[in-house]
């Protein structure tokens, strides 16, 4: 039945019913709709005082092409030339999203897709909104929410995974997904923060030695692009052509490329390296701002810029935290996960420390 799910483990294999608890389509954008004033944004991942004046400058300048349709051969040719790869690998998209829905509807053969969860729900949303049934594989908090590639089915002929992990914010070694590759499977890594992790550690986007490796990256995050819909695609040529068929004609509009090509220049590059290297500094205050706390479980091993944090009554501290001033991510919209789980984005230094100290009021008042 189309929209069934599966939900597998290493050791069993149960059947979901399309009535499935969780909301897929809801996302970190939703705390912010409608915000009262002041409200400091957790809830959401895109780096802040961004995009850079010098990418809303070369945004700009593109809109005296606007009478023009969109051509995209310079910003493919320039992200092929950023990782080192043929052009017939590059597939522009109108951000990440995009990209989950070709993949969805494209093609590809795909009969028995799974996804690893807990990680960002439009993969399998555009799966089963495609027709697809779509197996789970949920990883474990006892774990550390970290892959074991034996635990996939081999029946899987599509594999989705987010490297690092939104919402964990695990990075899994490189090693781990490339040994899900199989012939006839697609391995699809779901890449949209790796820029956010120093030297990019871990990355996929430069392999081709991998069979049925797709890997998707986003610009939306560092570059503060989410209103531009920016993204690519990286795989073999006989998917890319497979995937560009199902795309609209012009699917990504001329301010879209302009800065495609402005974020593969090399003084982006290293700025957006050095943003990494301050969200690592910010993330490690963050966590050890938690760690003072009884009540606050994290996930420790957290790589992105957002942590992952439980706490009893989480949705009532959620909405405590609200009250105080700060929109946090609901952890239960995300298969593997609860209302106990909250996601919050990595800020700058006196800005966590604001949110520690509602984080303490909140976790009073509600009485955790």
């Amino acid at each position: 039945m189309a929209g069934d799910t599966t939900t597998a483990t290493a050791t069993s294999v149960t059947m979901r019913t399309p009535t499935d608890p969780f909301d897929l389509r809801h996302h970190g954008d939703a705390e912010m709709l409608d915000a009262i004033a002041g409200l400091t944004d957790l809830a959401v991942n895109v780096r802040t005082d961004t995009p850079p004046p010098w990418l809303r400058k070369r945004i700009a300048d593109s809109l005296t092409d606007l009478a023009a349709y969109p051509d995209g051969r310079a910003a493919r040719a320039a992200v092929a030339e950023r990782h080192g790869l043929p052009e017939d690998r590059v597939l522009l998209t109108a951000g990440a999203a995009e990209a989950f829905v070709l993949l969805a509807r494209a093609a590809l053969g795909v009969r028995r897709p799974l996804v690893v969860h807990p990680q960002f729900t439009e993969p399998e949303a555009a799966l089963r909104d495609a027709g697809h049934r779509v197996a789970r594989l949920l990883l474990r908090e006892e774990d550390g929410f970290r892959l074991d590639p034996s635990a996939v089915p081999e029946e899987a002929d599509m594999v989705v995974v987010g490297n690092p992990t939104n919402p964990t914010s695990v990075l899994h070694p490189a090693s781990s997904i490339t040994a899900l590759a199989r012939p006839g499977r697609l391995v699809v890594v779901d890449e949209a923060f790796m820029d956010a992790v120093p030297d990019e550690a871990e990355t996929l986007a430069d392999r081709t030695d991998v069979p049925g490796l797709v890997v998707l990256r986003s610009l939306t995050k560092t570059w503060g692009l989410a209103g531009l819909r920016v993204g690519y695609l990286l795989a073999e040529p006989e998917v890319v052509r497979a995937l560009e068929a199902a795309q609209p004609l012009w699917p990504v509009s001329t301010p879209a490329l302009a800065a495609t090509r402005a974020c593969m220049d090399p003084a982006a590059l290293k700025e957006a390296e050095q943003a990494a290297r301050r969200c690592a500094v910010e993330r490690a205050h963050l966590l050890a701002g938690l760690a003072e706390f009884d009540e606050v479980r994290v996930v420790a091993a957290a790589e992105a810029p957002f942590v992952l944090l439980h706490v009893r009554r989480g949705d009532q501290v959620r909405a405590r935290l609200r009250d105080l001033g700060f929109a946090t991510r609901r952890g239960d919209t995300f298969p593997g996960l609860g209302s106990d789980w909250i996601r919050v984005a990595v800020r700058d230094r006196a800005t966590t420390n604001r949110f520690l100290l509602a984080l303490d009021q909140a976790l009073t008042v509600v009485g955790c």
